[in-house]
């Protein structure tokens, strides 16, 4: 796979934009390579001569996609699981053999440095860091063998889950997908180590080590993912899958600073507000 990241931006307010993020050699600041058009498209893209330094003022990352869906993974590794089972959440002490699937609307999704609207609904918002998969291309009934020819790229994701409502609510609709409730950045990296990614939180500047994992022991990996949701939903490019968390999750508070960091990637800052 070749490797490149690929950004969504936005300068001065004005039409959301593509670019690759290129580091000079000559400063080693990474650089925005603006793209001539949408790369999930069928037309070719190609640099149109414009290059910002990523400090550039006016300059923001917005979420590189917005996905017709999102699907996630609960439970999708044992610690995590039994996390869940000790802090009370959850009756079966263990994963589940079966892969426990679910969704997110796009209007659930930030970018960088976006706030994190807690709902006056809930009083119990917690974060979850994880691997997201970017589809590149249409995929309906993909087998596990040649699933990861269908990936553009991978990025940051927190799984942001009212704790609350999953568990007061028969479904996950409001717990896991109210506005912002799924951001993502802080760009696609088309080349990663997917079999063994590092995944690490921080919160307001320090680490959260029993949240941190690597996706070697994901229970279902992400070829198996892929086949499996393509073989009932039909995936689109520039859709999105949540892998799952791989340890403990924890509350997130109004004026918190959350960071999901994941090795190969880089990391996707955000903050709380109350809403």
């Amino acid at each position: 796979m070749w490797d490149m990241r690929i950004a969504r931006f936005t300068k001065d307010d004005k039409t959301p934009q593509y670019a690759f993020v290129q580091k000079d050699e000559q400063d080693g600041k990474d650089y925005l390579v603006v793209l001539s058009g949408y790369p999930f498209g069928a037309q070719p893209v190609e640099p149109t001569g414009e290059r910002f330094p990523l400090d550039t003022d006016g300059l923001r990352l917005l979420a590189p996609v917005i996905p017709s869906k999102i699907y996630g993974l609960a439970k999708n590794y044992e610690a995590h699981a039994q996390f869940m089972h000790e802090a009370g959440h959850s009756d079966i002490a263990h994963a589940p053999e079966d892969m426990v699937i679910f969704s997110k609307p796009s209007t659930s999704v930030i970018g960088p440095d976006d706030p994190i609207v807690i709902p006056p609904f809930s009083h119990d918002m917690n974060f979850e860091p994880e691997v997201a998969v970017i589809m590149g291309r249409i995929a309906k009934n993909v087998p596990v063998e040649k699933a990861m020819d269908y990936v553009l790229g991978f990025t940051c994701v927190n799984d942001v889950t009212l704790r609350d409502l999953q568990g007061a609510d028969p479904m996950w609709t409001r717990a896991k997908g109210f506005d912002t409730a799924c951001p993502l950045g802080p760009w696609i990296q088309t080349d990663l180590d997917w079999k063994d990614a590092k995944i690490s939180f921080t919160l307001n500047g320090k680490d959260v080590p029993e949240a941190s994992g690597t996706t070697a022991k994901l229970i279902h990996g992400i070829p198996e993912q892929i086949a499996a949701i393509s073989s009932f939903s039909t995936l689109l490019p520039g859709d999105v899958i949540m892998t799952g968390t791989p340890n403990a999750s924890g509350s997130l508070k109004p004026g918190d600073e959350p960071i999901v960091h994941v090795e190969g990637i880089g990391s996707l800052r955000n903050v709380v507000v109350q809403g």
